[in-house]
């Protein structure tokens, strides 16, 4: 009987599933897509950012990277059924997303009155990076209170099918938000000049 539930709540699941990676597919290509747009005008202009980036990115880099290993840790824990440690390592997650996003808001005071870059540049290169960093941000408020959806899951005592379904979203969203943030940092860096 038990594995009939959870083989229905299986099938159930499934276009869910689909329709997070539809979603993960067309945020790559929408990065990809502003990414190219910046090669485009930056080649035709034959100027990168023509700056070097605060080492706030950096710090932020390695912050994402860190909750990228607190959220496979959580997951792990998941199909332990080692719940404790789940919900620490998704609250670590949750807090270095946090992070991460305050630091990036940080990034912004030291490009505008340190560097004197803006928004409406006329090197619109530099104007890239602000739209790197808000469609990112975006993208890690979003995956943050998923993250906040999945612990408060854990507190209701779902079902550990839809436990493990949580923590697989939750996984497949926030890793691809810290791979496309170590893309941009890789681009930003490789283009700074």
């Amino acid at each position: 009987m038990m594995a009939n539930i959870e083989q229905e709540d299986k099938h159930q699941f499934a276009p869910k599933k689909f329709n997070m990676w539809v979603f993960v597919f067309t945020s790559f290509m929408f990065f990809a897509a502003l990414t190219s747009g910046f090669i485009v005008y930056s080649g035709g202009h034959g100027t990168g950012i023509d700056i070097k980036l605060p080492a706030i990115f950096t710090y932020s880099t390695i912050i994402i990277v860190a909750s990228s290993i607190t959220m496979y840790l959580a997951s792990k824990a998941a199909r332990e059924l080692q719940f404790g440690k789940q919900r620490l390592f998704l609250t670590l997650t949750i807090l270095l997303g946090v992070a991460f996003f305050a630091i990036q808001s940080y990034a912004w005071l030291v490009l505008l009155p340190g560097m004197g870059i803006y928004f409406s540049n006329p090197n619109a290169s530099q104007s890239f990076v602000y739209v790197f960093i808000w469609m990112h941000l975006l993208h890690i408020l979003a995956g943050v209170l998923l993250l906040a959806n999945t612990l408060w899951g854990t507190y209701r005592n779902k079902q550990q099918v839809k436990n493990l379904f949580g923590m697989q979203m939750s996984s497949i969203f926030w890793h691809f938000v810290d791979i496309i943030w170590i893309y941009l940092y890789v681009f930003l860096l490789l283009n700074q000049y």
